[in-house]
């Protein structure tokens, strides 16, 4: 099988979240400054089978787009030439970066660590994949 790949895309840095090859658990991979996230998917996809690419979609509380889904949309178009074989979903990203600081807290994860704003895009991804296999 392949695996799915999550995106919690930003302007600085872009969280990234894979399944196993059985798309049962969600995992953190990576955060990734977001001016190089082109070349990690290129080395990542040439390694591993990525059969669907889950990209975050941020919203507000009444469902419309929010003010960064304009950053996100030119990716979008750009990650749709550059990988045509893969299927690209959006997932609503709304409360992860919530849900991800909670679930550090209830975790453990010391407060110095909780600021971390990679690894609170990584588990932000995490969250949105595991959102995505909730729905499937």
């Amino acid at each position: 099988m392949s695996r799915i790949l999550a995106l919690d895309y930003g302007k600085v840095r872009t969280g990234v979240a894979v399944t196993d090859e059985l798309q049962l658990i969600a995992s953190g991979l990576a955060t990734v400054p977001t001016k190089e996230l082109p070349n990690f998917l290129r080395e990542y996809l040439r390694q591993e089978k990525v059969e669907c690419i889950v990209l975050g979609e941020p919203k507000q509380m009444d469902g419309t787009p929010s003010e960064s889904e304009r950053l996100i949309r030119p990716f979008l178009e750009k990650l749709k030439r550059w990988y045509p074989q893969v299927r690209i979903v959006r997932q609503d990203e709304r409360f992860t970066s919530k849900l991800a600081v909670q679930s550090m807290i209830a975790g453990g994860v010391k407060k110095k660590k909780r600021q971390d704003k990679a690894l609170l895009d990584e588990i932000s991804a995490t969250l949105i994949l595991q959102s995505y296999l909730d729905r499937s």
